[in-house]
This record gives structure tokens, C-alpha cells and sequence, in this order.
């Protein structure tokens, strides 16, 4: 299968065709035509044509486009969840629920597109504002580039593209080179809703795609979700714009001596091992008060040694493949270099079968110390590290000893304990009694520190794709 990129709503091929490969058996899907550096700065021309025709659009006009593509989206759902499971490897239960959440997203995005408003500022309240009315109103910014990793390559570029739409926006999606099906799709579904072909534009690419759509001065707002070093490169190249960026996390999960350990462990496999750990909030440090750490930990290994491994196509699969076997081989290279220092495997740690595969079996590793990179870098594997602790201070000083802070579980059933996690944790987001790997698709989402700048979520998403204009009437005149 050949898939064409999209270019200012027009399907078109080019001389840089790439494999696209299935995670799980390296078999390969579709050939994509990649953009080059032409493509792009195409894109931009086009999309500044696109910024016009969005603008006059009306705020219910862009509310009934967005819910045209949020019918369209349920109906080809599960043509959208095989091609996810296809190109990036997820269970087919984890696809459906990405599906479910882009169409929330999409729903979301459509009911803040009739709320963009403004507010009266009382500028004679101001010594020198007398005879003076002010107020200000939000207005599109024109043309949005937008980044997205391969692990969520429908959802996550949804999160960008409907509310830039939503609030009169052009928008140039460049996805990951891994995983450019479902966003091609989305690009369809959203000129098949309606939208004007101008104003989208799909460019499967490698860097030289991404510098342009950074770096050049038309486009005013850059949104990147990816690893740390891209996200750095980015934000310096990028000049005088708006950016947002989700730069990923390692996240972590306290429990504290109260706790539901049942809950606690169940929220733990949840959040470890979904999407084979390929998640910015997946769960990768636990932290467990010294008085249960060793029950917390028996019964963690057990539960995880009932996940069911292999093929992401069978319904009862928990835990499908890695997005490559590199990807495998890099983590079995941290798990070692753990182990070197003292470590101890608990479960886990190999890949599926006699020989390397994409599929790494879940694993836990207890006693860790900071300076491994499986305490300090971002995992993204089914992998979790428990250590224990013996007081709040040091749960806390554990926590924030990290450059991310993207969002973070706590279990305890003391509201006094929980407060105090929650003033001291430096991160986007505490959840009590709730794995950091939660994500409600209309809250403001982001991190702090090296995770990031920003906040996505429809709403907040908005705010960064509009400019405030004030408007000032002298009544006196």
C-alpha cells in the first residue's frame, strides 16, 4: 500500500518513498511518500492562504466541521485502531481506546470553539482611564506546526490539530517517521469534514521537514511532543513564536505506609506496562514507605507475571512489541548497567523468545540507585524501578530528585500526607490515589522542569493558538 502525504489538502507523491514496518514482525505495511524540504516550504505558502479562509469562519462553522469529523472518526473506528495496532504496536484493546479518546478530543475541541471569547478590562480604574472602556478579544494566530511522537500518533496530533482548528487556525502536522498512517487518515477525515483544503497539510519527514515548519517566520506557533533533546533543538532554532512543548517525564509512584496496596499495585501495572511502557507518563520509579516494601513488591511481581505477552492483534494480549528491537536493545543495555551497580531483578529484563525481538517481558527492578540512567532518563519501556523510603521528606526529596516533572501518583489514605505531597512534589500534575499515568483529554496537561512548556487540553491548548487584541474606546471623544 502507497500512501501519498497531503499538502495543503492535496494528496501528493514525491521521489522519497519509505517503509513503513510492523512493530511485532517487521513485516512491511504501506510505503509513504515523504516531504523534503520543497514540501515544506510549500506548505507554509499554502498555509498562509489557509489562515484566511479559516478566520472567516465562524465559531459555529468550525464547531459543526469539528463534529462532522468527530461522526466520521467513530464510524472508521476500527479501520483507525488495526492501523494503529499496525504502525505502532499497541494491543488492539489499547488502539480502541486511543480511537475512543482522539474522538473526545475532537468533541472537546468543537465545544471550546464556541467559547473563545474575551473579557472587559476596567481601565477607568486606573487613575488615568477615566472616560475609558476597554476589553479584549482572542484572535487566530494564523499558521500552527505541529510535532508528534510515534506513540500515540492519532491522539496526540488530535490534541494539537483540532484546537487549532477550533480556533481558526492553519496547521501543518509533520508525525513521527515511524507512525505516519492514522495521521494521513486524520488529514483525509478533516478535509472530508469540510475543512478547506488549504488549511491542512500532512508531511511525513525526517528533520529538514521539522526545521522548516520551526523555523520559519509565518508560522507563529510551534506545538512539539517528543524526547528532551529534539524538544532543546527546537526551542533554539525556533525564533520569535509561541512554543509549546511536552518533552516527557519518569514519572513516579508513591506509596505510602496507609496505602491500598491493591490499589496501588494494580494502578503500578497499569501505568508501567501499557503500550509496552511507551507512554510520557507511563509509570517508572515507585516509591514504597520501608514498612510494606517488601509485601508491596511480592505482590507487585506476581501481577506482572501474569500479563499476557506477544501478538497486539489477539484481544487477550496485554503487553504487545517495543516500536523496534533497537528500541529493546537500548533498554536491556540500562537494565544491565543498573544491575552493575547493585541492583536486583526482580522479573523480567529479556526479550520475548530465543532471540532478540521487539517484545522486552515486563520487567520490575528494585534498589536503584540515582545515578543509573534506569532512575534518571526516561525509560519509555516496560520497565519499573521500586525503591523503598522511610519518611515524607525523603518520598518527596526522592520525587523532585529528577530534571522532569511531568505528573505523579500518590497512594495514601491520610488528606493531611497527601497535602503535603502535593505542596512539595514539583510537577504538572498530582494525582491522589491514582497513577500518574491518568490523562482526561479536556485537562490542562503538561509538565514542568525539563518536561516541558505549556499546557495541552483544548482550553489550554486555545490560549496558546490565539493572540489577545485590546480594544480601547475614549467615550469622551
Amino acid at each position: 500500500m502507497e500512501r501519498e502525504l497531503i499538502l495543503g489538502g492535496q494528496k501528493v507523491k514525491t521521489n522519497n518513498l519509505v517503509e513503513i514496518k510492523y512493530p511485532y514482525t517487521q513485516e512491511v505495511i504501506a510505503k509513504v511518500h515523504f516531504a523534503t524540504e520543497k514540501e515544506a516550504l510549500q506548505a507554509v505558502e499554502i498555509a498562509k492562504q489557509g489562515a484566511k479562509e479559516m478566520a472567516k469562519l465562524t465559531p459555529y462553522e468550525r464547531y459543526k466541521l469539528l463534529m462532522k469529523a468527530a461522526e466520521i472518526l467513530e464510524r472508521r473506528s476500527e479501520e483507525f485502531a488495526k492501523t494503529l495496532v499496525l504502525e505502532v504496536g499497541k494491543t488492539i484493546r489499547e488502539a480502541r481506546t486511543e480511537v475512543q479518546r482522539a474522538i473526545q478530543t475532537l468533541l472537546f475541541s468543537a465545544e471550546e470553539a464556541r467559547r473563545i471569547g474575551g473579557e472587559v478590562i476596567p481601565i477607568d480604574a486606573h487613575p488615568n482611564g477615566k472616560g475609558k472602556f476597554g476589553f479584549y478579544v482572542r484572535e487566530p494566530v494564523g499558521i500552527v506546526s505541529a510535532i508528534t511522537p510515534f506513540n500515540f500518533p492519532l491522539n496526540l496530533s488530535m490534541h494539537k490539530v483540532a484546537p487549532a482548528l477550533a480556533s481558526g487556525n492553519a496547521v501543518i502536522l509533520k508525525p513521527s517517521e515511524r507512525t505516519p498512517l492514522t495521521p494521513l487518515m486524520l488529514g483525509e477525515l478533516l478535509l472530508e469534514a469540510g475543512f478547506p483544503p488549504s488549511a491542512i497539510s500532512v508531511l511525513p519527514g525526517f528533520g529538514e521537514v521539522g526545521k522548516v515548519i520551526t523555523t520559519h517566520p509565518d508560522v507563529r506557533v510551534v506545538s512539539f511532543t517528543g524526547s528532551r533533546k529534539v524538544g532543546e533543538i527546537i526551542a533554539k532554532q525556533c525564533g520569535i513564536k509561541k512554543l509549546v512543548l511536552e518533552l516527557g517525564s519518569n514519572s513516579a509512584v508513591v506509596v505510602h505506609k496507609d496505602a491500598d496496596i491493591e490499589r496501588a499495585v494494580q494502578k503500578t501495572v497499569q501505568g508501567g506496562y501499557a503500550i509496552a511502557g511507551q507512554v510520557c507518563i507511563s509509570v517508572q520509579r515507585v516509591f514504597v514507605h520501608e514498612s510494606i516494601f517488601d509485601l508491596f513488591l511480592e505482590r507487585l511481581s506476581s501481577e506482572v507475571e501474569k500479563l499476557k505477552v506477544g501478538d497486539p492483534m489477539e484481544e487477550s494480549t496485554d503487553v504487545g512489541p517495543m516500536i523496534s528491537i533497537s528500541e529493546v536493545e537500548r533498554i536491556q543495555s540500562w537494565i544491565d548497567e543498573a544491575l552493575q551497580y547493585g541492583s536486583k531483578l526482580i522479573t523480567g529484563g529479556v526479550s520475548c523468545g530465543d532471540k532478540v525481538s521487539s517484545v522486552l517481558v515486563p520487567t520490575v527492578v528494585s534498589l536503584v540507585p540515582p545515578q543509573s540512567k534506569l532512575y534518571r532518563e526516561e525509560a519509555f519501556a516496560p520497565v519499573v524501578v521500586v525503591n523503598p523510603y522511610s519518611d515524607v521528606d525523603q518520598a518527596i526529596q526522592m520525587v523532585n530528585d529528577s530534571d522532569y516533572g511531568l505528573q505523579v501518583g500518590v497512594f495514601t489514605k491520610d488528606l493531611e500526607i497527601a497535602w503535603r505531597f502535593i505542596r512539595g512534589i514539583k510537577a504538572g500534575g498530582v494525582l491522589i490515589n491514582e497513577g500518574p499515568n491518568f490523562r482526561a483529554d479536556q485537562m490542562p496537561y503538561g509538565g514542568v522542569k525539563f518536561s516541558g512548556v505549556g499546557r495541552e487540553g483544548p482550553k489550554y491548548a486555545i490560549e496558546d493558538y490565539t493572540e489577545i487584541k485590546m480594544v480601547i474606546f475614549n467615550l469622551d471623544a
